[in-house]
């Protein structure tokens, strides 16, 4: 039976269907944290389950290793297996050269830390992460609690020297609270609206005291995987300079369309 699924979450599921053609048996895996990732970890469990497919996945955050071992999938930390085959994770916008701006669900440093341990990096996206130019959604930075109105000041000087429409930043907020990843930071979404020179920001951002990590994600991706509501995907790698296109079944099955929290 087709899934009644709407065309945001078709997209979302067929992206990440698409994307574990990429795994095979043995592999030690990225995994990715947000909506999408989320699909992708859970049609991951069911290839554990009734194909028997065997892999140790390496979660970018609390939320989705819970997601993992629910599902079925070994689960271990980075230092345990020292190396990735592959990574997939989602973004929350790229561009031409796939670069990205990741970060939206929280999980940037650790997301960088494993896809840079990673022979390759999948990305899983919908057609209307992609942008023009890098920018038109916050970037995320990830900074220490101690002193951070103090790093956001800085910050927003030091963009005054960048190619920026915009400079603004806020502190990510969770209800009345600020938000705090998983590894004890805080986290400013800075509103900058287009990033002119985005390799040039991220050298800037990483050399203020205060600042863990920036969300910008450069020469990192190698592949990403662009799902539409329709059911059809586009593949593009930027390695061998491929895009191809293919349409993927969406067949409701309760196992995978269970009630799993994100």
């Amino acid at each position: 039976m087709v899934s009644d699924l709407s065309p945001i979450d078709t997209a979302k599921f067929v992206s990440a269907k698409r994307a574990l053609d990429f795994v095979e048996s043995g592999m030690r895996l990225g995994l990715g944290t947000g909506s999408t990732a989320a699909w992708m970890v859970r049609i991951l469990g069911e290839m554990v389950r009734n194909e028997g497919l065997k892999v140790v996945g390496v979660p970018t955050s609390e939320r989705t290793a819970d997601l993992a071992r629910q599902c079925g999938i070994k689960v271990a930390t980075l230092d345990e297996v020292k190396w990735l085959d592959l990574t997939i994770d989602g973004a929350d916008e790229f561009d031409a050269n796939l670069n990205l701006i990741k970060g939206g669900g929280g999980a940037l440093l650790m997301e960088k830390i494993v896809a840079t341990a990673s022979d390759q990096m999948v990305v899983i996206t919908d057609i209307s992460k992609e942008v023009e130019t890098l920018g038109a959604f916050p970037l995320p930075v990830e900074v220490i609690s101690s002193g951070w109105e103090t790093t956001k000041a800085l910050t927003e000087e030091a963009l005054m020297n960048i190619d920026v429409m915009g400079r603004s930043g806020t502190l990510r907020m969770d209800r009345d609270r600020p938000f705090v990843t998983d590894e004890g930071n805080y986290i400013l979404d800075f509103h900058l609206r287009r990033i002119g020179e985005p390799r040039k920001l991220s050298l800037v951002l990483n050399q203020i005291p205060g600042v863990v990590e920036n969300g910008l994600f450069l020469d990192i991706c190698d592949t990403v995987v662009i799902g539409y509501g329709d059911g059809n995907v586009e593949v593009r790698d930027i390695n061998a300079g491929t895009v191809e296109h293919e349409r993927i079944d969406v067949i409701e099955r309760d196992n995978l369309f269970m009630d799993i929290t994100d």
